[in-house]
């Protein structure tokens, strides 16, 4: 602010300058040529009277006459420049302000050279008057800026201080800590806004984290404890049950390595580190496999499953992910629904559903059952990983499809679709 305004003032100092050059230069332009008019149509005793009647409010005239000088001023000073060429010279003269600058030059008419002169101290004066002022200003706006910069700096720094040590909090591991947003919703509350938000998702994922964690636990303690007590059994195990108890450990020890490799599958997929084989596919006939292929789960279970298919539809998608995805959310139907339960495959156009009559889920688990290792069955009585919902949704996000459950009143309606 302080250097706008200083080059403002410096401007309109040089336009002052400029503007009193020009107004003293027009004037003796207008002196020059009307005495040089009077020179041309008067005889040198009436030009000698004009120039002795000249008005001195109007311009100092002097005439060198062939006996003394004639006009306003008492003498014409040496190397004076013709006009329009100017110079400044200082006369006396009576009263307070005894002192006076004029600025002028010479006329050369045909009774020799006339003295053009007029008086610029008082613009001289202005103009001193006006760089005083100036400044002033200049100093006051200096000051005041000074004073509003140190105040707003405190403002901003009593607000970072603050900022630091909600920080350093954090740092801790007081991850509810959040920094303050105020009813002025400047930069710095929209910055605190932004990092609430990054850390309410940081909570949410440690707490994620936590709860994944103790769901591994939780998960994988039974069969490593059954390996544990197997592999200790297995001394005392004769020829014939050796065999049974290896089969029965081979078995916990898959399901372990289940787990740990729907993980990894599943990492690969939402980083996209796992590649596409890209293909046309037919909803339709997908569908038709799927059938096909979980009908028998069905039956050994005792529940029905129906195929109900309409105006086919082609995605372009890798076959084994999508099969997968699909087969995954008909096996957790027929897991889940009961005995005797009725599940549907219902495909029409780009939309797949596959609704049952079971139980269903509680209307606020809806989004929480895509999270990882999350079972809905405390008792862990069905096997699982608690990997299947979200290798579901990370194998259609990565195919730009839709998953949403809803209630089917009893039961659970899953809906895909395709864009």
């Amino acid at each position: 602010m302080t250097l706008i305004i200083g080059t403002l003032l410096f401007g309109m100092y040089r336009q002052l300058i400029n503007e009193q050059d020009l107004q003293t230069n027009q004037h003796l332009a207008a002196e020059k040529q009307r005495y040089q008019q009077m020179a041309l149509t008067l005889d040198r005793r009436s030009f000698a009277t004009q120039i002795r009647t000249a008005d001195p409010k109007t311009a100092l005239v002097v005439w060198r006459s062939s006996l003394d000088l004639v006009g306003a001023l008492s003498l014409m000073p040496d190397d004076m420049p013709i006009l329009p060429e100017t110079r400044e010279f200082p006369i006396l003269a009576g009263g307070a302000d005894k002192l006076h600058i004029l600025t002028g030059g010479l006329v050369i008419t045909r009774y020799g050279p006339v003295l053009i002169a007029t008086r610029t101290d008082q613009l001289a004066t202005l103009i001193e008057r006006f760089v005083n002022a100036a400044i002033t200003a200049l100093m006051l706006t200096i000051v005041l800026t000074l004073a509003l910069g140190y105040l707003f700096s405190k403002a901003i720094l009593r607000r970072l201080v603050q900022y630091n040590r909600l920080s350093r909090r954090i740092e801790k591991g007081e991850y509810s800590t959040r920094l303050p947003v105020s009813w002025r919703q400047d930069e710095f509350d929209m910055l605190a806004g932004k990092f609430n938000g990054v850390l309410d998702t940081l909570e949410n994922n440690l707490n994620a984290v936590r709860g994944a964690t103790d769901n591994i636990a939780h998960d994988l303690r039974t069969p490593l404890s059954h390996l544990r007590m197997g592999i200790e059994q297995l001394p005392n195990k004769s020829a014939d049950e050796l065999g049974e108890a290896c089969a029965i450990l081979t078995e916990e020890l898959d399901d372990c390595l289940a787990t740990f490799d729907a993980m990894l599958s599943l990492t690969r997929i939402e980083e996209g580190q796992q590649i596409l084989e890209l293909q046309p596919l037919s909803l339709q006939a997908m569908c038709s496999d799927l059938y096909e292929m979980a009908d028998a789960m069905a039956e050994l279970n005792e529940q029905t499953l129906s195929l109900q298919t309409a105006d086919d539809y082609t995605v372009m998608g890798d076959k084994y992910l999508l099969f997968q995805a699909l087969f995954n959310l008909v096996d957790n139907a027929i897991k889940y629904a009961g005995q005797g339960a009725s599940v549907q495959i219902v495909q029409r156009g780009n939309q797949v559903q596959i609704i049952d009559n079971g139980p269903g889920i509680p209307p606020e688990a809806t989004e929480k059952v895509f999270d990882r290792l999350v079972r809905l069955d405390p008792s862990r009585h069905h096997k699982g990983t608690g990997l299947g919902l979200s290798l579901v949704k990370a194998i259609l996000q990565r195919h730009n499809a839709r998953i949403t459950l809803s209630d089917n009143q009893p039961g659970l309606i899953v809906t895909i679709e395709f864009s």
